[in-house]
């Protein structure tokens, strides 16, 4: 299913991962989705475009250089201007203890690498429906 779907059309969707293939992977499925996508290679870059673009959800790799992604969610859960948006942590690591550390600091899902569009989608469709269908 190649065509471009409009269910997301508008909706401002950000990617933080220091690996390019990622972004780039995670950019064209949301993209073909409708969304608008924003992508930063690490929580420090990613902060300051949070602020000028507000994204209505993240999804946060977690093991980045120089502000790693549970440092990156905490800092915008503790945020009262950003704490309503929804982060989802991305990694490779599927254990309990990264689960837990991630609805420590704020996380609403956790998502293992290698996510399917399907898992992004779903992600946005669980947290984001509300936010999609409110009136300007």
């Amino acid at each position: 299913m190649s065509e471009t779907l409009t269910e997301f059309t508008g909706l401002k969707v950000m990617v933080i991962d220091d690996s390019k293939t990622i972004r780039r992977s995670a950019e064209s499925l949301l993209q073909k989705a409708g969304c608008d996508v924003i992508t930063a290679d690490n929580g420090f870059e990613a902060l300051p475009l949070i602020s000028a673009k507000h994204p209505d959800i993240l999804f946060i790799d977690i093991m980045m250089p120089r502000l790693d992604g549970y440092q990156t969610c905490a800092l915008v859960k503790n945020n009262p201007a950003y704490r309503q948006i929804p982060v989802i942590m991305l990694s490779s690591k599927d254990g309990l203890f990264d689960r837990a550390k991630g609805r420590m600091v704020g996380a609403e899902q956790y998502l293992t690498k290698p996510f399917t569009r399907e898992d992004l989608l779903d992600a946005i469709r669980r947290y984001c429906a509300p936010a999609n269908n409110k009136e300007s």
